[in-house]
């Protein structure tokens, strides 16, 4: 089984509760690779502009608190 097409057909060959196990799992997973990723840009200095200009915004108080961002959406 290499294809995604072929994984596919063997996921829907499996018990409900096994798929929900492999959507569990495969979160985590997928959480953990975003994880490294961010740790990697970070320690690589990918992110320092943003971090830069996150810090000036808050320096000069041109920030809103993320509830409100979200009831505005």
């Amino acid at each position: 089984m290499t294809t995604l097409p072929e994984i596919e057909v063997a996921i829907k060959q499996l018990p409900e509760s096994d798929a929900r196990k492999l959507a569990a799992w495969l979160q985590t997973y997928l959480n953990e690779t975003w994880d490294r990723q961010i740790e990697s840009d970070l320690t690589s200095g990918k992110l320092d502009t943003l971090i830069a200009k996150a810090e000036a915004d808050i320096a000069a108080n041109n920030v809103r608190d993320v509830d409100e961002i979200l009831r505005n959406v």
